[in-house]
């Protein structure tokens, strides 16, 4: 059976396999239902004592790691929380379900349209609320996609299991925390003080002490202190994570409630949030499962487990814990409870818009080598993000690098393109800096590791390749995106789309009949890699350049013009790529007004006659990051430094 057939039939079965079985085995061994409390941080790696870090000051959850068992190899589906969180609420990774960009909504300055949930996909937790559970909420979702009126009892900022109206109702309730959120690293020492003021003395860090910052920061005193903050926040978490488990103590419900520790993703700083590099998806993973709830010994107490386990993996492995059937449509495993398949060999993670930026990676990891693919390298590691930077680590990177003082773990992240295929071995190279991928040596590795990240794709059904604009039209034409590779009329696209894409990135003078061939597809979406491709070879590909101008003026697809447009900068023929830029510009679908305002971005000073045309734009009411590429272009075009939303 091909991949793409193992995909379709994913879909085609997925309602029926959900069929539930409250309890199973488990109910005949107990008298009552264990409750199960989440408690989740944001942008936290496995900083903790019990993962031998040893700055930090972590009592409680070390204490809970005692009591259960750690993962050693948890692993997020993304960098970034949104994306992750759609996959951890489903089961599903948001490359399949189409929520893979950060925000796929684009939380508007008016409005926001998050990706539309298909019907036969359920929130995890509504399986769980039909068997009788209390589900709460507090408080965030930021799912990617509307919020279920079955998914939970309460999701608000006072939803708590105690509210549940009977106290031998078992419940599952899920408490957030921010305050280990990037923001809160660079925040403003008021409330920074507010996060960590039932620290003692002898809990707070010293900068000058820390002896494990990563070899791709500068070790300056600002950097320092980001990251004495940081192991600070961390001391915070650790005093709010002891009042979750207080709560269920002093309930007299410790010995009947399952709890699970984790993180969205990996530290929110510098070349870690947002990347799918260890930094950036490596999390803590805890779980404590009381003993009469234990199934083949699992969860023993001080237990490290190695294993490898995807964030993908924490909805069934819920449901397996409960008794309830896993739906066929969910692509992670259970790691718990009774009846597992085998563990798995590799963990999979996608990186794709992040706010106002395209960029689209995929990282593939075994328990030794991490292997990533770039898709788009001729773009910049740090393409400029308003949130991102926010970052003191990022100003200090740019700082140094203008200065010619960064060494060289830190300046790699500094060039204006990135290798194809990067390749690390994580045993003896933990922060992934000497990459792996030329030396023959690990040929046979890369190989190994790149057929992998191929057959992901396509088992999958990965979205990423399919540009934003044309995600949504397939969305409003399938009534979803999830849906979009099983339609009769895209059979075999994603084989052409992929056959395309993989060389369009970094091509060669060959693949220019490959390129003009796919010209001619019906798919916009092959067009515009095609033309992503030619522009790439603009000097060598100067042949053609009336094929792309019929794409530029009479394409039915803006971004395919888009595309054609960039050719054509590529060859320095602005004055035919501008008015399509400008008009696009101001189209009605918001993406393509990004892909437009991205294009005169990375033209820089060229884009200087069309001034009026990028502050029109600041205007924009309905998609936050239009104005943000649009202020960036102005300020490197005015030199100015407006700051907008």
């Amino acid at each position: 059976m091909t991949k793409r057939r193992q995909f379709l039939k994913m879909i085609a079965g997925g309602t029926a396999a959900a069929t539930l079985s409250p309890w199973k085995n488990l109910q005949a061994r107990v008298k009552s239902r264990p409750n199960i409390l989440w408690i989740s941080t944001e942008d936290i790696g496995p900083h903790l004592g019990c993962y031998g870090d040893p700055h930090a000051i972590t009592p409680t959850l070390d204490g809970l790691a005692a009591r259960g068992v750690h993962y050693k190899n948890a692993f997020t589906t993304s960098g970034v929380c949104a994306p992750n969180r759609s996959s951890i609420i489903t089961g599903v990774y948001p490359t399949t379900l189409g929520t893979h960009p950060m925000r796929t909504g684009g939380s508007g300055v008016e409005r926001s349209n998050p990706a539309k949930l298909p019907k036969n996909v359920r929130f995890f937790t509504e399986y769980i609320r039909d068997a009788g559970y209390y589900c709460t909420n507090n408080a965030k979702t930021d799912y990617q996609v509307n919020t279920p009126d079955d998914a939970w009892d309460e999701s608000s900022k006072t939803a708590h299991w105690k509210n549940r109206s009977h106290s031998d109702t078992p419940f599952f309730a899920v408490f957030n925390y921010k305050g280990t959120h990037e923001g809160s690293v660079r925040s403003d020492p008021e409330r920074f003080a507010r996060l960590t003021q039932r620290l003692t003395p002898d809990q707070r860090q010293d900068a000058d002490q820390l002896t494990t910052l990563p070899p791709f920061h500068p070790d300056t005193p600002i950097v320092r202190r980001q990251w004495e903050k940081y192991y600070e926040l961390l001391t915070g978490l650790d005093y709010w994570v002891q009042d979750r488990l207080e709560e269920v103590e002093q309930a007299g419900l410790a010995d009947d409630t399952i709890v699970v520790f984790w993180s969205d993703h990996g530290t929110g700083m510098t070349r870690c949030k947002r990347w799918t590099y260890d930094s950036g998806t490596h999390i803590p993973l805890i779980v404590y499962i009381p003993e009469k709830y234990r199934t083949q010994n699992q969860a023993q107490p001080g237990t490290v487990d190695e294993q490898l386990v995807s964030s993908l993996d924490l909805p069934p492995t819920m449901l397996n814990l409960l008794g309830l059937d896993i739906p066929g449509y969910m692509q992670g495993r259970a790691f718990l409870g009774p009846d597992l398949s085998p563990e798995r060999d590799y963990v999979y993670a996608a990186r794709d818009r992040m706010d106002e930026r395209y960029d689209i990676i995929r990282m593939v990891r075994d328990k030794r080598y991490l292997y990533l693919r770039n898709y788009e390298p001729f773009k910049p590691y740090y393409q400029h993000m308003r949130s991102a930077e926010k970052d003191p680590v990022i100003k200090e990177l740019r700082r140094l690098h203008s200065q010619g003082k960064l060494y060289p773990a830190a300046e790699q992240f500094m060039s204006d393109h990135k290798p194809v295929e990067e390749l690390y071995d994580t045993q003896n190279d933990p922060h992934q800096i000497y990459n792996l991928a030329d030396d023959p040596q690990y040929q046979d590795v890369l190989q190994r590791l790149r057929k992998e990240h191929y057959d992901w794709i396509f088992r999958t059904g990965d979205l990423g390749l399919i540009p934003e604009p044309e995600l949504v039209e397939y969305e409003k034409q399938y009534g979803d995106r999830y849906s979009i590779w099983s339609q009769p009329e895209n059979q075999g696209m994603l084989e052409r789309l992929h056959a395309v894409a993989t060389v369009a990135g970094h091509p060669h003078i060959t693949d220019i009949p490959l390129f003009i061939h796919a010209l001619d597809d019906e798919k916009a979406s092959v067009r515009y890699w095609a033309l992503i491709g030619l522009g790439n070879l603009a000097d060598k590909a100067s042949y053609i350049k009336e094929r792309v101008l019929d794409h530029l003026k009479t394409d039915r697809s803006a971004i395919v013009r888009i595309a054609a447009a960039r050719y054509l900068d590529m060859l320095g023929e602005y004055d035919t790529a501008l008015p399509v830029l400008v008009q696009e510009l101001q189209n009605q679908q918001e993406w393509v007004r990004l892909y437009a305002a991205i294009e005169l971005d990375r033209i820089n000073e060229q884009a200087r006659e069309v001034i009026p045309h990028l502050k029109q734009a600041l205007q924009d009411k309905h998609n936050k990051y239009v104005v943000r590429v649009a202020n960036n272009a102005l300020n490197e075009l005015l030199g100015t430094d407006n700051m907008v939303r």
